[in-house]
């Protein structure tokens, strides 16, 4: 029976993690496994790889095969180099104090190149997250001057409205003013007109009136005061004198005729 150490998968689509076990080689993928050693999560960045490395070091010196994917894990954990150090001591190559000096050294190493790549990975991420939070500040920024633009421009707009409100009422009130100035004007043109129309009929009253009537303001002078009314019907009556002798005259030659 040919012993493998494979990955058995488990979780949900998409999103998959798997188990390292020890199985038989004619056994389904996910079916009956032997031992479990570890676990391995490709998810993470780097990606996490919890094996038990003493366990993974005695199947594999026992013969137990590893597939593919397996053994990079086992070489990125050291049990493949361990193996080979352990080799080389059962043959009598190095002695088991050396080879655990290696072990040790090439461990130390391994581990500073794993730090250095979490630290590289985390500084890579802390610099894209400072530059996600810059751009976020940029675009705040830019939508906060929009803002104030909006604010500025609608407090000029408001302000020019009132002034122009104002600038309406202060000429809807002048034209008041003139027109009320007109109004008061035309109506002292037409009282200042009245009294010298009046005047001109007086006038012409005047200027039409005979000069016959002169001789009334004589009489009214040379009479006296309480006879002023009586002079005009004297005047009248002497005036009427000749029209009566007019007509005296012809009666009395016609009576001379019919006497004869």
């Amino acid at each position: 029976m040919s012993v493998k150490i494979r990955l058995a998968r488990r979780g949900r689509k998409k999103m998959a993690i798997y188990d390292v076990v020890v199985a038989d080689s004619r056994a389904p993928r996910d079916g009956r496994f032997i031992e479990k050693i570890g676990t391995y999560n490709p998810n993470t960045d780097p990606a996490s790889i919890n094996i038990n490395d003493d366990k993974a070091f005695s199947w594999v010196m026992n013969g137990a095969q590893p597939t593919d994917t397996v053994r990079a894990m086992l070489s990125y954990r050291g049990v493949m180099y361990k193996k080979h150090l352990q080799v080389g001591v059962n043959k009598g190559a190095i002695t088991q104090e050396e080879a655990d000096k290696k072990f040790e050294s090439w461990l130390e190493e391994k581990n500073a190149k794993i730090q250095s790549k979490v630290d590289n990975l985390t500084k890579a991420k802390d610099d894209k997250l400072k530059a996600k939070l810059a751009a976020e500040t940029k675009v705040k920024e830019a939508r906060a001057e929009a803002i104030q633009k909006r604010k500025s421009e609608a407090e000029a707009a408001l302000v020019e409205e009132v002034r122009e409100a104002n600038a309406d009422e202060a000429e809807a009130a002048l034209a008041e003013e003139g027109e009320e100035a007109v109004a008061e004007a035309t109506q002292a043109e037409t009282k200042a007109e009245a009294p010298a129309a009046e005047e001109t009929p007086a006038k012409e009253e005047q200027a039409a009136t005979p000069a016959a009537e002169a001789p009334k303001t004589e009489t009214k002078e040379e009479a006296p005061e309480g006879k002023v009314e009586e002079a005009p019907k004297a005047e009248a009556k002497v005036e009427e004198t000749p029209e009566a002798e007019a007509k005296e005259e012809p009666a009395a030659e016609e009576e001379e005729k019919k006497e004869e």
